[in-house]
């Protein structure tokens, strides 16, 4: 769209048009906030969060968005969605009624409430649209500045493909670096850390990254004096202003109902950010909130009523309406007009996402009623099927709920009846088509998820001699950089010295400082920066020091890239690798095992815990030919450990949810992963001394886990388990417990209870004997499995204790 600033080059016509059909733009999106909210009230929808009061500014930044460039936003930003024709009155409310289907609801197939705004990076089979041909929106989350950590991604990729060679061919992700991210946060959300760790290391990168602040002087019911020093965020932000001495932001302050300023500040950003690669910063303020914070209440209790009447006043859309006025762009009655045209547009708008929801609902409803008088003719319990029929029938807009609960209750029923099989037959495959609508695309349904990568075996030289493990990690990320010009590594000290256990030794040397870069102290935004890269076509390795400090960045992984395919629908992905070292070391903060924590948080993202370097990695090299995030744990304590140097590096790859047995036993089988496996290994030489034969399986993968049910077939040998893990009691042993024994059937072949060998509950104390006495030893491991031999066979394994 031509930019209001060149107004010079067009007829006042052709500006008048251009101006008026911005106010159409605005004005359909405040009818579609209000009558919203009214279907929220009236029971249509469950909750409602809208961008009324933010319409006018929304419209400066579509102006200056263009194709190529991402959004990362807040959830009031609908009237830019519909600037950029990435939204329509009916999706608008698609969304707001949760409609599963993706075609009606392009944002989430109704997987979040409306407000969340997402665009469709992938076709249908999983592959990538040409991005820079279409105007880009990262999906939004929930969380309060959840947004900011991707969004530093998002502009960190337009640096990369500008200035690194070798990716020059990727034309479908960006033209020269060309394009900007822009960011949107409400004002109170600025005093989140994430906002202020994304802000400095945007200021740091250097990178074409656009931050507006919409600025209503509230957060929820809380006052700004409550929320910022000084009530202002772009008075405190200050010191990052640029200058002719040091590199940093531009910082912009425009009234958020001034429309022709608006115009003007965000054309200035644009080209500042587009061109030069500077962050901006634009603190849009004096804007209004006409229905306050969402439908759970009233701005009315807590704005008084000079605030409410200077919101009414200076709300953005009757300032843009009396601008028009004075500057003879339309008249009062032309404004009516559209004012009253958009109402009835919006209006049926509406009424047409609502019969296109209800509708398959109501056929679904019908089948089943036709199903159920069917049944009850020929029933014993006639009258009571008839009543669940007629129940359902009664209601008017049903849901499927209504329609899956009745049936069921009608199969308790007549469970001894001939109609039996018509309904659970019917109940089973409406429970199979229906729960697809809430739960796929968790994870990659596309041919490059991680199951169609075939395991390749390393290879050795004859007189392969064993070396210090880290350099097969080193080698083999020499390896891939080669191969896959689109990957980087960045982490603390993952430049310079190479890591800081030398796995990147002289990488940074060969493969540049942007490909292999050292980051700030900044968890969470180098997860960000991973996310956003990744979702520009770009193979990043998030580098994490220590998986203790993995959490604080849980929550990125957890509500963004966890999320992120299923939320979307697989119409977005970021198959980021997470690089991390845990398992076994000194004190609490460098012990990395919370395992169970981290599985149950992250459901979306791969989970990998190789026990040595060489699985580590096949897991990379495996990783890079699938479209899917993971996070893969080295063993701390292994770097310095021997193993064989193979000679396909870069090739061979390690199986995703295979074990794998590392000794055949037939008395009991242990289960464990990493370093715990050493231990384990040893405790059996030690078993077998007293005749005790232990077969040993590496799980290698937690999610997922032993896709092939290899553990349940050694339990068929042996009829015992124990589970050895250095998570507190509960934690991933417990996690590995259910899916033997609940998933597997794995209690079918048991004999004796099956056990598990946790750490304390406690993190680990420092020092030597820290990890013997927080931690399973080699004693442990044998005295427990001796304990469990001795209650089968106590003459042969009399009782130590």
């Amino acid at each position: 769209m031509t930019h209001i600033a060149s107004k010079k080059e067009l007829s006042f016509e052709d500006f008048k048009t251009e101006i008026l059909n911005d106010y159409k733009i605005a004005v359909t999106s405040r009818e579609c906030s209000l009558l919203g909210r009214r279907e929220v009230l009236t029971g249509k929808a469950k909750f409602g969060i809208f961008g009324d009061g933010k319409e006018v500014p929304q419209l400066a930044m579509a102006k200056a968005f263009k194709n190529g460039d991402f959004r990362s936003g807040y959830y009031r930003d609908q009237t830019f969605m519909m600037a950029i024709g990435q939204m329509s009155i009916q999706q608008f409310f698609a969304g707001l009624y949760g409609h599963t289907d993706i075609d009606h609801d392009p944002m989430s197939a109704g997987r979040q409430m409306g407000g969340h705004f997402a665009t469709h990076s992938l076709n249908e089979d999983g592959s990538w649209k040409n991005l820079v041909m279409q105007k880009n929106s990262s999906s939004d989350i929930s969380p309060t500045a959840g947004q900011m950590p991707r969004l530093l991604g998002l502009a960190q990729a337009s640096k990369i493909y500008r200035n690194v060679t070798g990716i020059n061919n990727k034309t479908n992700f960006s033209i020269n670096g060309n394009e900007i991210a822009w960011g949107t946060i409400g004002n109170a959300s600025t005093s989140e850390g994430l906002f202020f760790e994304t802000i400095n290391a945007a200021g740091v990168l250097q990178v074409p990254m656009v931050m507006s602040v919409w600025d209503d002087e509230y957060g929820i019911s809380v006052h700004a004096r409550h929320q910022t020093t000084k009530e202002n965020i772009s008075e405190i932000l200050k010191g990052f202003q640029r200058d002719a001495e040091n590199k940093g932001y531009e910082i912009i302050r425009v009234k958020g109902w001034d429309y022709p300023a608006l115009i003007t500040a965000y054309e200035q950003a644009s080209q500042i950010a587009r061109e030069e690669h500077v962050p901006v910063l634009i603190h849009v303020q004096e804007l209004t909130q006409p229905q306050g914070h969402s439908t759970s209440g009233s701005h009315e209790r807590y704005k008084n009523e000079e605030r409410l009447a200077w919101e009414a006043d200076f709300d953005c859309l009757r300032q843009m309406k009396l601008w028009m006025i004075a500057t003879n762009m339309a008249s009062p009655e032309e404004l009516e007009e559209i004012d009253n045209a958009i109402k009835k547009e919006v209006l049926e708008g509406k009424k047409a996402a609502w019969n296109a929801f209800v509708e398959p609902v109501k056929n679904e409803q019908k089948e089943l009623i036709s199903i159920l008088e069917t049944i009850a003719n020929s029933s014993d319990n006639k009258v009571f099927i008839e009543k669940y029929s007629n129940e359902l029938k009664a209601i008017k807009e049903p849901i499927r709920k209504d329609i899956l609960s009745t049936a069921r209750k009608v199969l308790r029923i007549i469970v001894k009846e001939n109609g039996r099989n018509q309904l659970a037959k019917w109940i089973e495959k409406y429970t199979e088509t229906i729960q697809k609508k809430f739960s796929s695309n968790l994870f990659s349904e596309s041919d490059k998820n991680v199951f169609s990568v075939k395991e390749v075996l390393p290879t050795y030289d004859e007189s392969a001699e064993q070396v210090d493990a880290r350099l097969i990690i080193r080698d083999n990320f020499d390896a891939i950089f080669s191969k896959y010009p689109e990957t980087l590594v960045f982490g603390e000290d993952a430049g310079n010295i190479g890591d800081v256990n030398q796995g990147l030794e002289g990488m940074q040397e060969k493969y540049g400082e942007l490909r292999v870069a050292d980051v700030g102290i900044r968890e969470a935004t180098i997860l960000g920066q991973g996310i956003g890269m990744a979702l520009r076509g770009l193979r990043p390795i998030a580098e994490i020091q220590y998986l203790d400090y993995l959490l604080y960045a849980i929550q990125i992984m957890s509500d963004d890239l966890a999320t992120l395919q299923y939320r979307t629908r697989g119409k977005q992905k970021a198959p980021l690798i997470i690089r991390t070292r845990g398992h076994r070391l000194e004190g609490v903060w460098h012990s990395g095992s919370p395992m169970g924590m981290i599985i149950n948080a992250i459901r979306g993202i791969h989970v990998l815990v190789p026990r040595n370097m060489t699985k580590a990695a096949g897991f990379y090299n495996t990783l890079l030919e699938t479209d899917e995030p993971a996070l893969v744990v080295e063993c701390l304590n292994g770097y310095r450990l021997k193993e064989k140097m193979p000679t396909n590096m870069g090739d061979f790859k390690t199986p995703i949810g295979v074990v794998e047995t590392l000794k055949e036993g037939k008395d009991i089988t242990l289960v464990s992963y990493g370093s715990t496996l050493r231990l384990v290994e040893q405790a059996a030489k030690e078993l077998l001394e007293v005749g005790i034969d232990v077969e040993i399986i590496d799980v290698q993968s937690l999610l997922p886990f032993d896709v092939n049910h290899d553990i349940v077939k050694s339990l068929a040998k042996t009829n015992r388990l124990l589970v050895v893990d250095e998570d507190v009691p509960g934690g991933a042993s417990a996690y590995i417990l259910q899916e033997i024994l609940d998933v597997q059937n794995g209690y079918r072949h048991l004999d004796s209870k099956p056990e598990t060998l946790a750490s304390k509950p406690h993190r680990p104390a420092y020092g030597t004997d820290g990890d013997y006495f927080s931690k399973p030893s080699v004693e442990d491991i044998y005295e427990k499995v001796y304990a469990i031999m001795s209650e089968v066979n106590p003459s042969k394994y009399p009782s130590l204790f």
